[in-house]
């Protein structure tokens, strides 16, 4: 019998493949959008890589801790081990005995002692989990920044850069993307990447994707500040307004976050009583799970003019353009945001059933997942 664990493991499983698929698919809202869609699908398989490995430490672990009440993903502990643990997976895989010597310790064991060798099991499990450890990637506390294009903008005839980086949110315990679309004015960037006539330069060979931003002047502080401004609590405007303060070379653009969460299971997690009664009635225990995410966009809408005289000046300063007119982006210190909300198809003939669908879906976008394909806003 499946237990509360295997449980949770299998629905977010589903939910990230049912994530995937729609993002996949090509008239998906956000890979309509440049590059969205692909980079998020790259942050899910780092994602999907440490619920593998969470997975098989919960078979030996003596607990695996899931904040229940909010986020419905796995605690912050629980990503600093995994961090940790792959510093020294290989050195402890070498204490361990091969599968191979396991799995003939466990059969001697059963004929033996007449009883299932549970300690050997966990042996067993935990060799698994530092195999994933080493062999996938994961989502850290913080995934470095990585730009995966270059261009020039004609007006300003400046380079920019597209560049995204991951973080998991220890308070909310939610994974976090961002993409930023920033251009450069560093005199050094600008000679190498532009050309007389204002085009990139195609003599520079750039072997994209590069870790980190592409100014290698920057770079570090860059990764300094995106550890330091990248938590659930920043609003964007607060985020871009700091980027574009601690970099006078640098001009953030647009900004967007993606918020994966919160994650609703019936009888697991503990937040949204509305959702937890209604799943509660599911007939499949599988299908009893709504997963809900949020995309956040911030874009300038001007820049001031940087000024320069004999006793110093001022850099140019970007102005970012918040939605005052709607509530909700202002509350958020956004331009725009879209909510959406991937529930199985079982589950939300429950939910409609029960009469509440425009009460709990409210403000979402609403994706329901049948067999291999997503239907959209039914």
């Amino acid at each position: 019998m499946a237990t509360q664990v295997d449980r949770y493991f299998h629905a977010m499983d589903q939910a990230l493949d049912g994530l995937d698929t729609f993002l996949r698919e090509d008239d998906s809202p956000l890979y309509q959008h440049d590059v969205i869609g692909a980079v998020v699908s790259n942050y899910l398989k780092r994602l999907r890589g440490s619920f593998d490995s969470w997975e098989n430490r919960a078979a030996f672990a003596e607990r695996f801790a899931i904040s229940k009440a909010e986020s419905g993903f796995p605690t912050f502990r629980n990503v600093l081990e995994l961090d940790n643990d792959s510093k020294t997976a290989k050195s402890r895989l070498n204490e361990l005995p091969s599968e191979e010597i396991l799995r003939d310790e466990m059969v001697d064991f059963i004929l033996r002692k007449k009883k299932f060798p549970t300690e050997l099991q966990k042996t067993l499990a935990e060799q698994s989990y530092l195999n994933t450890v080493l062999n996938e990637k994961h989502f850290g506390p913080l995934v470095l920044p990585r730009t995966i294009r270059v261009s020039v903008n004609p007006k300003t005839k400046r380079p920019y850069y597209i560049v995204h980086w991951g973080y998991f949110d220890g308070s909310a315990n939610l994974p976090l993307v961002y993409m930023a679309t920033i251009e450069d004015s560093s005199s050094g960037m600008m000679d190498a990447l532009v050309t007389k006539k204002g085009k990139l330069n195609k003599k520079e060979k750039i072997p994209l994707p590069v870790e980190g931003l592409l100014n290698p002047k920057l770079a570090r502080q860059f990764d300094d500040f995106c550890e330091k401004n990248s938590s659930y609590s920043l609003t964007l405007s607060t985020i871009a307004s700091s980027m574009d303060k601690d970099f006078d070379n640098l001009h953030p653009k647009q900004l967007r976050r993606f918020v994966l969460g919160p994650f609703y299971h019936s009888g697991i997690t503990e937040h949204g009583s509305a959702v937890a009664e209604i799943l509660a009635n599911v007939r499949k225990p599988e299908n009893a799970w709504l997963m809900t995410w949020t995309m956040q966009e911030i874009y300038s809408v001007s820049e001031t003019a940087a000024k320069w005289g004999l006793w110093g000046g001022k850099p140019a300063r970007e102005e970012f353009f918040i939605n005052t007119d709607d509530v909700d982006c202002a509350r958020q210190g956004v331009s725009a945001f879209r909510r959406h909300a991937l529930v199985p198809h079982e589950s939300y003939q429950v939910i409609y059933a029960s009469g509440k669908a425009d009460e709990i879906f409210k403000g979402y976008q609403k994706n329901i997942v049948s067999g291999n394909q997503i239907l959209r806003n039914m």
